[in-house]
């Protein structure tokens, strides 16, 4: 036998809060969960106007979100709104959707969640991985500096101690190269420091150039294989910048198949694919070119990914940690970016770099 009330006692048995209002915006239903998270008891709320509910605070209108929704039929979701409920403030996310039925006038119904929890906890490992990742850039750092001090003392105390008249080039000849490499770890770490020089760029001739390098430091040792997307647009660009970005991810991936010579046919796969209205951080694109290095290496170990971007963080014994991070940089100049997603046998860079850029930052 049908029961007209399992709709309601569903809801009335979720654990998520419910809200139904009409097209005046008055609330015409809420689940035992709303009540207690909007701190209403049903009784007062049914018949309420919606505002009178749920007490935004920082000046938020979700009333006009929603009569323009009732007005346009299309659902939408809004994240980490502010309440005050109970006397004291929450965090929410809700959806929004709409309640059709024949002959019937459309109400919109939503479902709500508190995520003050979840944002403290999101909150506390975002602070204690940048903890970690500040303690290996602070330790890469003293590593890098640690070395050619130690040069220079060790040439300066020599020179202290020199006989009358004792040739002292090669004494002078360590401190000045320990200095260069002091300037040198400096310069790498402020990344690029010249204005770009832009104009139109065809991402293949980038790879060419990348192929070509790759090809001569691995010989015959590694396979590279391309799979072009020949129809590409052209992009608005900085060539050698590119070829600087593209090379510090192709040079990781070469060095990782060198360093493990028991990986079977070695090879490097160089691909390029168009997306169509694709996002990037806040902003959406109505034309991304993406560019993959892949390689059939080891992978990069799980904990390692959260941080390959962070200066001073490698992977690799002798590796200085600086590459992906200026990779990084020059990308995020052009309002793009690089996600790498790994596992044994497949390590994946895939460089984003929209087509259409409002301005691109010097």
């Amino acid at each position: 036998m049908h029961d007209p009330n399992f709709p309601r006692r569903v809801l009335d048995n979720l654990t998520t809060a419910i809200v139904v209002v009409d097209q005046a915006l008055r609330v015409r239903y809420l689940n035992p969960a709303a009540e207690a998270l909007l701190a209403i008891s049903r009784a007062r709320a049914v018949g309420a106007l919606f505002r009178d509910i749920f007490l935004e605070q920082d000046g938020a209108d979700t009333a006009a979100e929603l009569r323009e929704s009732l007005a346009t039929l299309h659902p939408f979701t809004k994240r980490e709104v502010r309440l005050r409920a109970g006397g004291q403030e929450i965090t929410v996310d809700f959806s929004v959707g709409l309640l059709m039925g024949p002959g019937e006038p459309v109400n919109l119904m939503l479902e709500i969640q508190q995520v003050d929890r979840l944002l403290r906890i999101a909150r506390e490992e975002a602070l204690l991985a940048n903890h970690q990742a500040t303690r290996a850039l602070v330790r890469g750092v003293a590593h890098e500096i640690k070395n050619p001090l130690g040069g220079i003392r060790g040439a300066a105390q020599l020179l202290a101690k020199r006989p009358e008249g004792a040739d002292v080039s090669d004494y002078t000849s360590i401190i000045i190269e320990e200095a260069d490499r002091l300037r040198n770890l400096a310069d790498r770490m402020l990344g690029p420091r010249k204005l770009p020089e832009l104009r139109p760029v065809n991402i293949h001739e980038c790879l060419e150039r990348v192929r070509a390098l790759i090809l001569v430091e691995a010989g015959e040792r590694v396979q590279l294989r391309r799979d072009y997307d020949t129809s590409l647009p052209e992009i608005t660009a900085d060539p050698d910048q590119l070829i600087q970005a593209l090379l510090n991810i192709a040079g990781n991936a070469l060095q990782a198949l060198l360093e493990n010579p028991a990986q079977e046919a070695p090879c490097i796969t160089l691909r390029t694919r168009h997306m169509s209205q694709f996002t990037i951080g806040a902003t959406r694109h109505r034309l991304v070119i993406r560019v993959d290095i892949i390689d059939n290496g080891p992978g990069i170990p799980a904990p390692l990914l959260e941080t390959i971007f962070y200066p001073m963080v490698s992977g690799r014994a002798n590796g200085s940690g600086l590459g992906l991070s200026i990779a990084q940089d020059i990308v995020h100049q052009y309002q793009g970016l690089i996600e790498c997603e790994s596992r044994p046998g497949q390590t994946i860079f895939s460089i984003l770099l929209p087509v259409e850029q409002d301005h691109v930052s010097k």
